[in-house]
């Protein structure tokens, strides 16, 4: 019996002297069941057992905020809100996530033709670049994995770099006059002497686990890892040092593969659709604005066994056209892209 009181004493006492925490959460108030970018926020407390609250303070990813706030420079994705509630000499820290879309739905392109040039059949692409008027592709599987150097015209291989048979190439870009080449699961990417293919150095991944597709603005590189985040890296170290997370008016859009820059925009091949599709990704907040459609661009190569998917983008400065290809494609098409009537 004595025992029996010790313990109901114990909790009795517990429960008198436990924080209020459980009695708080943060309640946010919005025009739209959908939070887009055109939207505002109203941030409040929900306060179940009526404390004496003396001061909130509100922050979005650790930056203070106001109670009533707009969303419209924000990016895309995912964000942690957090209120510090000072109630009865405590300090209760509540967390919360919003999710923010793209305000409106992507923009309908389509192709035109303007030149077919060959290309190697044996190629499992998985990056294009050009460098001048010279066309750098990276090739995958393992034991198959390349970096080389073409005449895009005929098709010509001017000079070939073979990976390590261990390595599986990915993404490619040319930035610095260097070229940087990923790896899929090995967790490593390499840089390149873009004159003698020879590797200069390698470097590792942090967050991104796996390295899919890459491009450049000139300042920053940014990386697909096969998710919806494109990690933005720095130009000298690749290092990770921001991401952007690519959403749709209705969802996230993960699988982004080859990724190319070109007017200020991102074109991204994806796995998303099952189909032979592009997306056109806004590199400041992760909005899709278009997606391409690439349909009936495969039924005009060569049918093998090995043929796969489209993938390979790369945008010409000097004729100011894309050139896009596939896996095992023995074609590379020169096309315009415009918007569907």
């Amino acid at each position: 019996m004595k025992i029996t009181s010790s313990i109901i004493f114990l909790i009795f006492f517990l429960k008198c002297g436990s924080s209020a925490s459980d009695d708080f959460s943060i309640k946010i108030n919005s025009n739209s069941k959908k939070l887009t970018n055109n939207d505002s926020i109203k941030l409040s407390i929900k306060n179940n057992k009526n404390h004496v609250i003396d001061s909130v303070h509100y922050f979005l990813n650790q930056e203070k905020i106001y109670q009533n706030y707009s969303l419209k420079n924000l990016k895309l994705g995912n964000h942690l809100i957090e209120a510090s509630i000072f109630s009865n000499k405590e300090n209760i820290i509540k967390q919360t996530t919003i999710k923010i879309f793209a305000n409106s739905p992507p923009i309908l392109y389509t192709y035109e033709i303007i030149n077919e040039y060959p290309h190697d059949q044996e190629a499992y692409t998985q990056g294009l670049e050009f460098y001048n008027d010279t066309l750098y592709e990276s090739t995958g599987l393992k034991g198959k994995s390349t970096i080389r150097k073409l005449n895009y015209k005929t098709g010509e291989i001017y000079s070939i770099q073979p990976l390590d048979p261990v390595y599986f190439g990915e993404g490619l870009t040319l930035i610095n006059d260097k070229l940087i080449q990923l790896t899929w699961r090995e967790g490593i990417g390499f840089q390149y002497n873009p004159i003698t293919l020879e590797i200069e150095r390698s470097f590792s991944y942090d967050k991104s686990k796996e390295g899919w597709g890459l491009c450049n603005d000139g300042v920053k590189i940014y990386k697909s890892d096969g998710t919806n985040f494109l990690w933005i890296l720095d130009s000298k170290t690749q290092k990770e040092i921001d991401y952007i997370e690519v959403m749709t008016n209705k969802s996230s859009l993960n699988k982004i593969n080859e990724l190319e820059y070109a007017n200020g925009k991102i074109y991204a091949n994806t796995y998303q659709f099952d189909k032979d599709v592009a997306v056109i990704i806004n590199p400041k907040n992760g909005m899709v604005e278009g997606v391409i459609d690439f349909s009936g661009l495969k039924d005009r190569v060569n049918k093998h066994p090995k043929l796969d998917v489209l993938n390979g983008i790369a945008y010409n400065k000097k004729s100011k056209t894309f050139f896009v290809t596939g896996k095992n494609w023995n074609k590379l098409f020169e096309v315009n892209i415009h918007r569907k009537n």
